[in-house]
């Protein structure tokens, strides 16, 4: 299995996109999320010439620590259950 981290989609969107419509455009729409769609469309292209099955998720929330791939998730409530004596 390969995890990708994309760290640079910022300036990716600046470089295709000029600074000035990124500053837009990353008001309204999270570059992230649209490299992340072209990396995945290069990748199934790149994946079917090669004869390539595959799976491309993405995924939001992950986090890249050190050498740990941390997945948070937030708790929507907490109990704790003891018994009575």
């Amino acid at each position: 299995m390969l995890v990708i981290e994309l760290t640079n989609t910022r300036e990716v969107m600046r470089k295709h996109i000029g600074p000035l419509r990124e500053r837009l455009i990353g008001r309204m729409v999270d570059p992230e999320t649209q490299v992340e769609k072209a990396v995945i469309q290069e990748l199934e292209t790149a994946f079917k010439s090669l004869g390539i099955e595959a799976n491309i998720l993405s995924v939001d929330g992950l986090e890249l620590v050190g050498d740990r791939l941390e997945i948070p998730f937030k708790l929507r409530e907490i109990r704790q259950v003891t018994s009575s004596s």
